[in-house]
């Protein structure tokens, strides 16, 4: 089972990667409506990805992603972006991010992301 935390003050800004993920079946989803509700989740070890919108009305997803290297290291995260892949690269580096998603991502979207979560969790001996 992957345990993913979505994490939006706005849920329709994430819905349709929501809907998405919720179709499959070794999938269990979380919400948090704001970064610091998102950081005091991350203390739960069985998080597998995070995943956070652009803007978390209390701090930015970068923001989020760097505080959260010193919460929980070992949670896989993602952020949406509307930066150019170079400009993300430039902003996120070092922060561990490991995808980037467009601002409303979809089901295929979601599927990549799954893919590439699987991929890594199969390298470190996880599901």
């Amino acid at each position: 089972m992957l345990k993913l935390l979505l994490v939006s003050p706005d849920e329709n800004s994430l819905s349709g990667l929501g809907s998405a993920l919720k179709e499959h079946e070794d999938v269990e989803l979380c919400w948090a409506d704001s970064g610091e509700r998102a950081l005091d989740m991350a203390s739960d070890p069985a998080i597998d990805l995070v995943v956070t919108d652009e803007l978390l009305g209390d701090m930015t997803g970068f923001e989020f992603a760097s505080r959260l290297l010193s919460v929980n290291p070992r949670i896989n995260c993602a952020s949406v972006s509307n930066l150019s892949p170079e400009e993300f690269h430039e902003a996120s580096e070092g922060l561990g991010l490991m995808a980037q998603l467009p601002i409303h991502p979809n089901k295929e979207d979601a599927n990549k992301l799954l893919q590439h979560l699987r991929n890594l969790k199969g390298l470190t001996g996880g599901v």
